[in-house]
């Protein structure tokens, strides 16, 4: 398992390279996008979300793998083809959100590619996001989803369909982390750093539940500043 974690995390420290080399496009309201919401020269859609999707499910690999190994230490589950069909059906659920996640930025970035007035608007629709964000880790929500992660007992038998039930309950826990992490950069490896031991700390302390609402706290003052800066610099505009 940690072999895995130092070859996927030296795979998506790789791809991060190479992806800020790709460059950003300015926007609007004195904002950037990263170029890999839309098709390179030469690639169509599908060749782009495919290529999120791969980058995505990576970096999800990496940023969940201490905490899964948790799980899966803890678990009743012993044989090889078990323990990968678990795994597989735990990341299959990450796929299916990259995928909606590649949709909706892609297409929020049409729109503001075709509307510059509605461009102007992102810098306080991002402070929002961190808002919410922050708010949704005092939730009964992400308590609820935090609490399957944690006490999920795993067994042998229907190891695929076990691993979409984790994966469902860890994506719906970690709602607020991935907007953080969309937010201030996906592709941005100290981002990562600090998304990784954010999901760890949740998932393997005692106090998981003071861990989130710590992190919430910090999320809610980042966004208040977020939006009072943006506001404040639409008016010097």
């Amino acid at each position: 398992m940690a072999l895995l974690f130092l070859a996927n995390a030296a795979l998506m420290v790789v791809w991060c390279s190479s992806m800020s080399g790709m460059g950003v496009v300015p926007m609007p309201g004195n904002w950037t996008v990263s170029m890999i919401w839309m098709p390179m020269c030469g690639q169509t859609w599908f060749d782009a979300a495919a290529a999120f999707v791969a980058m995505w499910t990576v970096m999800m690999a990496v940023m969940m793998q201490p905490s899964l190994a948790l799980t899966l230490w803890r678990s009743r589950i012993t044989g090889a083809i078990d323990l990968s069909l678990l795994s597989l059906g735990y990341l299959f659920v990450w796929v299916v959100l990259g995928l909606a996640v590649f949709a909706t930025g892609a297409v929020l970035l049409q729109v503001a590619m075709r509307q510059p007035s509605l461009a102007h608007l992102v810098p306080v629709a991002a402070g929002v996001l961190v808002l919410l964000a922050g708010t949704f880790q005092f939730s009964f929500w992400k308590a609820r989803h935090l609490t399957h992660c944690r006490q999920m007992v795993l067994q042998n038998g229907m190891a695929f369909r076990q691993g979409l039930r984790l994966g469902l309950h860890c994506g719906c826990n970690c709602a607020g982390l991935t907007v953080l992490l969309l937010v201030f950069g996906m592709m941005d490896l100290r981002i990562m750093a600090v998304g990784t031991v954010a999901a760890t700390v949740e998932r393997i302390t005692r106090s998981g539940i003071t861990a989130a609402h710590v992190i919430g706290a910090l999320a809610i003052g980042v966004g208040v500043l977020m939006i009072a800066r943006a506001v404040v610099g639409s008016l010097s505009l």
